[in-house]
């Protein structure tokens, strides 16, 4: 089964007013095995790959069942506030947030503005299929 789902930037962050899109994907092991979970808008933070993927402990070896779709994504909208540098899945990114806060502000700030660009491509391409 596949899940689309949105976030939106945190407040008070640098992806705030951001709208994010991602997919989730159940397999039939689910709950007892996390989704993937898979950014389709693009993303520049130390945690996701360059392919969208995430590095999050709760969907690798510190999942749980108890964990549901809510609290996976409240979990990536704190880890977008609070990444860690420590396993970074983006060196670039990690590199400039521990030590080049302004330069990565920025980089964040331009995925913001980017994933309001893409939902205006959506809509265009909403409006071809009329």
């Amino acid at each position: 089964m596949k899940w689309n789902a949105v976030i939106i930037g945190p407040n008070d962050t640098p992806y705030e007013d951001g709208t994010f899109r991602l997919v989730l994907q159940f397999d039939e092991q689910y709950p007892n095995k996390p989704p993937s979970v898979k950014f389709l808008s693009p993303m520049f933070h130390p945690n996701v790959y360059a392919s969208g993927d995430l590095c999050l402990d709760i969907l690798q070896n510190r999942w749980s069942p108890t964990y549901d779709v809510s609290s996976i994504l409240t979990s990536i909208q704190s880890l977008l506030n609070d990444p860690n540098i420590n396993s970074p899945a983006n060196v670039e990114a990690a590199n400039l947030y521990k030590d080049h806060r302004s330069q990565y502000v920025k980089r964040v700030r331009d995925t913001v503005e980017n994933s309001w660009n893409e939902d205006d491509e959506e809509e265009e391409d909403d409006e071809d299929d009329v």
